[in-house]
């Protein structure tokens, strides 16, 4: 059986750090598998072949020579699962093929590697939201790996409570930590499905569902003082105000919803579109103040019905967009902070409140969900899958004249 020791090479400079390798010995053939670690001569116990951390006074040092050992350990495991599946196949191997095989596997079934093919091929197919929520995702575990990849045969529960652990030195809330989780088991039961990996429930363990969280929406009497409130001489804030207003007005419609309406889409009074978010079809009836806004706007040299995608535009529609949501927000939270809201404002708050509002007005469960108030959006979306547009449309005409 092969065997693999970890060596230290000292700097031909007294002053610079060596670096280690291991020296794959296999029937008397020996091998290198360079590494990039580095450290110095002090730092290294070359009788038991380990870091050595007594003689290290900075903390920072302290926390790179510990990586490093983290790194050992995990490459020493790589190797290890390598040559016992060398050796269960039965068929002879090499040292050379042992390194190779080393060499090529993250590249090759490494689950980092493995999500950014997923997420090129996502880009390609057309399902950019997907690709970027996948992207935020991995860049965060990426983070947490430093970069480095694993094989995804080494993706299990242990790494993924680590990662949660991670996740929650960070700060961020357990919806977050949640979230990314569900990302991770989707993609990894892409690699699964593909025959890449066997399926070793790596998130059994670690925290996947949603919490409630703190309502984001505002009563009616704060809609109206942002209706009514005097932006003339500012106009960004009277247009992120306008979008605002237009997402409450149709429902608490999603702001990539409304920066893709077009002039078509309003015919005979029903305003309908296509949710991008789940493909659902949904009506509206189309109200004097939605006309209001959309007469505020030069869109003559248009398809769409508001102002958000610019035609003879250098920047590609989806990033104009993005940049658009940017600003209304950062110009909406200037607004919330102008009327004094308790909730930070952004185009979600109109989401919110739309429903909270329709509940206060006896609106029945079965027409309007919580959170929209349920526990997630996906049972919200349930619900407005079967609604009747004409129940819809008499809700949503009783909130606006209540305006």
């Amino acid at each position: 059986m092969a065997t693999v020791k970890v060596k230290f090479r000292a700097s031909s400079v007294a002053t610079k750090e060596g670096t280690l390798f291991y020296q794959v010995i296999h029937k008397r053939i020996v091998r290198q598998i360079h590494t990039g670690y580095k450290l110095f001569p002090a730092e290294w116990d070359a009788v038991h072949s380990e870091i050595v951390l007594s003689s290290v006074t900075s903390e920072s040092r302290r926390d790179y020579l510990l990586s490093l050992k983290n790194s050992l350990l995990e490459d020493s495991v790589r190797l290890k699962n390598i040559i016992t599946r060398l050796e269960r196949s039965g068929i002879a191997y090499t040292s050379d093929s042992l390194v190779e095989l080393y060499c090529a596997s993250t590249e090759n079934n490494g689950f980092i590697s493995f999500t950014l093919n997923l997420i090129k091929e996502l880009n390609q197919i057309g399902k950019r939201r997907t690709a970027e929520t996948y992207m935020t995702t991995l860049n965060s575990f990426i983070r947490f790996r430093k970069g480095k990849d694993v094989l995804l045969e080494e993706v299990d529960s242990s790494l993924m409570m680590k990662y949660e652990s991670f996740l929650k030195s960070t700060g961020i809330c357990p919806n977050t930590t949640s979230y990314y989780m569900r990302n991770l088991r989707a993609i990894y039961n892409r690699a699964v499905e593909k025959g890449l990996t066997v399926q070793r429930s790596p998130f059994k363990y670690v925290y996947t569902g949603i919490d409630k969280t703190v309502k984001r929406a505002i009563p009616l009497e704060e809609i109206r003082r942002l209706r009514e409130l005097d932006l003339t001489k500012s106009p960004s804030l009277a247009y992120a105000r306008d979008i605002f207003m237009f997402s409450f007005y149709t429902r608490g419609m999603s702001f990539v919803d409304m920066a893709y309406l077009r002039k078509k889409d309003l015919q005979n009074g029903v305003l309908s579109y296509r949710r991008r978010k789940t493909g659902q079809q949904l009506f509206i009836k189309w109200e004097k103040c939605m006309q209001e806004i959309v007469d505020k706007y030069d869109t003559s040299q248009s398809n769409y019905l508001l102002p958000i995608i610019k035609p003879f535009s250098d920047i590609d529609e989806r990033k104009q967009y993005i940049y658009a949501a940017h600003n209304i927000n950062r110009c909406l939270k200037i607004i919330g902070k102008e009327l004094g809201l308790s909730v930070s404002l952004t185009l979600y708050v109109a989401r919110h409140a739309w429903a909270s509002i329709a509940k206060s007005k006896n609106v029945p469960l079965s027409v309007i969900s919580e959170g929209m108030g349920h526990d997630s959006e996906a049972t919200t979306r349930i619900y407005l899958a079967s609604l009747d547009t004409m129940a819809i449309d008499k809700a949503n005409s009783m909130i606006l004249k209540s305006l």
